[in-house]
């Protein structure tokens, strides 16, 4: 399968999205000589807010890439966006298969024509009360480890306080956060892109589950750091875990009613 997209629709979105965006948003961008451009790279980024794939897709941009998304699917059955993302070149994600690299195909397919693929390893804003990115899921290493595909990491901050992600536990930072779209006063995005990773230890290296975790572990280690020079504080020892902390509360729960 080829990768498509209509080189009007990506001209459209630039001319709609790029001022618009210099004129909402003040920017502190770092590192944009380390997005290679050219070939096929995959930038991996965290995730705070339903807001920073825009300040990322603007840094990526001015550093001479069009980003490409990986979107839920169901995205691309909302009767506006569809037009939009499928124009672009976006990518439907389809959660819901039980092959998950099936679920990437597309995406390698774009790696392979050379786009610059925009990744959230997390696979949703971070759960951590405090913001820092949690443990991450598999798919950007599979791809990096399938296609040769260079490893950008990436770090953003500051679009938690342009429109919080409350789906988190009401402590620590987030218990300050407030509801809704806040663009006034103007806020600064952070965004820094650390050099390409090396991850020439998995090459060759049959992609067993352990293999995938290892070099998971490797790109949100490089991502943390970068979190952890922007708020200028160094990231927690061990990232936090979305789907432990749920198994655990599921186990207080089950003791409380046991009691």
């Amino acid at each position: 399968m080829s990768h498509e997209y209509s080189p009007g629709w990506r001209r459209f979105s630039i001319a709609v999205l790029r001022p618009l965006l210099f004129g909402m948003l003040k920017r502190d961008w770092r590192g944009k000589e380390n997005i290679p451009r050219a070939g096929g790279v995959i930038v991996a980024a965290n995730h705070i807010s339903e807001a920073d794939p825009l300040a990322l897709a603007h840094f990526v941009y001015e550093s001479g890439r069009y980003p490409v998304y990986l979107a839920k699917s169901t995205l691309f059955d909302v009767r506006y966006l569809r037009p939009i993302l499928r124009g672009t070149g976006q990518i439907p994600v389809y959660r819901d298969s039980s092959d998950a690299s099936l679920a990437l195909r597309d995406a390698e397919a774009a790696l392979l024509a050379g786009e610059c693929l925009m990744f959230y390893p997390e696979g949703t804003c971070t759960r951590d009360p405090d913001l820092w990115p949690m443990t991450g899921q598999t798919g950007a290493a599979r791809l990096a480890l399938a296609t040769g595909a260079k490893v950008v990491p990436m770090a953003s901050w500051g679009a938690h306080e342009l429109l919080p992600y409350l789906k988190v536990e009401r402590r620590g930072l987030a218990a300050g956060l407030k509801k809704g779209f806040h663009p006034f006063p103007r806020k600064k995005m952070h965004v820094i892109a650390g050099p390409p990773l090396d991850l020439s230890a998995y090459e060759g290296v049959p992609p067993t589950a352990e293999t995938l975790r290892d070099a998971t572990a490797e790109i949100m280690r490089a991502i943390a750091e970068l979190v952890g020079e922007l708020r200028g504080e160094p990231p927690p020892a061990e990232p936090y875990d979305h789907h432990k902390a749920i198994e655990q509360r599921r186990h207080k729960d089950e003791g409380a009613q046991a009691s």
